[in-house]
C-alpha cells in the first residue's frame, strides 16, 4: 500500500481494506519495525509505537484532519487518495 505521507522515519499508510476489522475510518503507521492503527478520532485500534514517535503522529493527524478525512471518502468510493504534507 503506496504511503501518505513519511516524516522522522514514520510512514503513515491508508487503504480501502475489504473486509475492514477496524470497523471506522483508520491509518496505519510504521516505524523501525513497529505498527500501529490508529482511527482518524487518535484512538489506538491496535499495535504501538514508541512514544515519542507517536506524539508526532498525533500532531501530524491533528494538522491534517481535514485531509485524513477526505481520503478516507475518497478510498471508501474507490478512488486514489492523495499525498499528505509531511510533518517538519
Amino acid at each position: 500500500m503506496p504511503a501518505l505521507a513519511m516524516f522522522f522515519g514514520i510512514i503513515v499508510k491508508m487503504y480501502k481494506e475489504s473486509t475492514s476489522q477496524h470497523h471506522k475510518p483508520h491509518l496505519h503507521a510504521e516505524y523501525s519495525g513497529d505498527e500501529v492503527v490508529v482511527g482518524l478520532d487518535g484512538k489506538v485500534l491496535e499495535g504501538s509505537i514508541p512514544r515519542p514517535k507517536m506524539k508526532l503522529l498525533e500532531a501530524w493527524m491533528e494538522i491534517h484532519r481535514d485531509e485524513l478525512d477526505a481520503n478516507w471518502k475518497l478510498l471508501s468510493a474507490g478512488e486514489q487518495f492523495f499525498r499528505i504534507d509531511p510533518l517538519r
